[in-house]
């Protein structure tokens, strides 16, 4: 998994949520080392006074007495001992030179004063004096210590959270256009109404959706004029073809008779299936129904084997599916038809799908389609010349109309080379319907 989204909703977020905590990470640094600074020079200042205010105490007790007094006079961050100077150069540290500037401006101007690194764990520095009556006196200072109190850090935590859950509702409103955008976008097509984009919000969104809505709008009404004139030259050339066929029988030329005949068959072929490549995408406005695959598989195996073709069911399995039975009965018949054609036989199977839906696959053994053509061969008036000829009957629109079917069905058809090894073609159609397996 890589960490970077996928999503322009998830990217746009990370960006801003690092942002965020970068920011709120350097502020957070910069006032610590601020309030540090800051504290570091108070401690000094009190530092000093408390040191004044010690030796003069200890100054006016009997010597006797200054070893109780030396341990009332502790703090917390630093202690005062009654022990002989240790030799060392002055620590050359900053808060070093600015504890012994402070330290003597404290004392009288009489007293030396001198800062050393005692290289004891858990102190940072010695400040080694003598009293009045030359008694040596030394001050461990512990390491500064800057803490931060629990609520701060709650706050902080707070704060973070509002910001990035207000980031997200701002990145989630800028993105929701692009996501209303692609879903019109995938609902575009001739078997349903172009669904209209809300023109509201900033000006670059309603201008976008202005625009959108204007071109599904004519891409829409391109579509429906290309399937009617379709429809419309399709319907047309029925008349002139029967009065040919008419005519045709009036002929005295058997030989000649019988190739008319053989070319206006071809014709009527051509018009009949360009009349359902026309009519396949209204197959969406017949309603849902509940079916038996199995049923309606093996029903249609049985029709054909009626007729004396070879078609049979090699594995079926029990479930019901919601489709509309009627486009899904010519999607499968214009699969079985292919085959035939160009096969002579032709086996089907339904299995279970991906996502609750079905798989229904129709196989043969015959010349197969090359792999470059496989997608070609789905559009419309495509005829591969070295295995489909004008001899075995075809017109170039079975297969698209079998597209269009499943397109109209909500699932789609796929070819490719018969699984398992060996010579001939596989279409599977894949139905993404709710199901209920038995």
């Amino acid at each position: 998994m890589k960490p970077w989204p996928r999503s322009l909703f998830g990217r746009m977020l990370l960006v801003l949520a690092l942002g965020l905590v970068l920011a709120h990470a350097l502020t957070f640094a910069l006032t610590l080392t601020e309030r540090g600074m800051t504290m570091r020079r108070a401690m000094v200042s009190y530092f000093a006074s408390d040191v004044a205010s010690a030796v003069a105490m200890l100054e006016r007790v009997p010597a006797t007495e200054r070893p109780l007094w030396v341990g009332r006079l502790e703090r917390r961050n630093y202690r005062f001992s009654l022990t002989e100077p240790v030799q060392g150069p002055d620590d050359p540290s900053p808060l070093a030179r600015l504890v012994a500037r402070a330290v003597e401006a404290a004392l009288p101007a009489d007293r030396a004063v001198q800062v050393i690194n005692p290289h004891v764990p858990g102190t940072e520095l010695r400040l080694q004096l003598r009293l009045a009556d030359d008694t040596p006196l030394a001050v461990d200072l512990d390491e500064p210590r800057l803490e931060v109190s629990p609520w701060a850090l709650g706050m902080l935590a707070l704060q973070l959270a509002l910001l990035v859950g207000l980031c997200a509702w701002a990145v989630r409103a800028a993105t929701q256009p692009l996501r209303t955008l692609a879903d019109a976008a995938d609902a575009l097509g001739t078997d349903c109404p172009a669904v209209q984009v809300a023109e509201d919000g900033p000006r670059e969104v309603v201008r976008a959706a202005a625009a959108f809505n204007r071109m599904q709008q004519r891409i829409q009404s391109h579509l429906q004029e290309r399937m009617q004139i379709l429809a419309a030259v399709s319907h047309d050339l029925q008349t002139p073809i029967t009065r040919l066929r008419l005519r045709a029988d009036l002929l005295d030329d058997r030989v000649l008779q019988g190739k008319l005949h053989a070319d206006l068959a071809e014709m009527q072929s051509l018009v009949e299936q360009g009349l359902a490549y026309a009519r396949s995408p209204q197959a969406v406005h017949e309603p849902l129904q509940r079916v038996e695959l199995r049923a309606l598989v093996e029903s249609m195996a049985r029709d054909y084997a009626d007729t004396g073709l070879p078609v049979r069911v090699l594995q079926a399995i029990d479930g019901t599916c919601d489709t509309r039975p009627r486009a899904l009965r010519r999607l499968l018949c214009n699969l079985v038809d292919n085959a035939l054609k160009f096969a002579g036989a032709a086996e089907l199977t339904v299995e279970a799908g991906g996502s609750g839906g079905w798989r229904v696959r129709v196989l043969d053994r015959g010349p197969g389609i090359p792999s470059g053509d496989l997608a070609t061969v789905l559009q419309p008036y495509v005829r591969l010349e070295d295995s489909r000829n004008r001899g075995t009957g075809g017109t170039g629109l079975g297969l698209a109309i079998a597209n269009e079917l499943a397109q109209a069905l909500g699932g789609h058809l796929v070819l490719g080379p018969r699984a398992g090894g060996g010579q001939g073609l596989e279409a599977r159609v894949e139905l993404p319907g709710t199901s209920q397996r038995r």
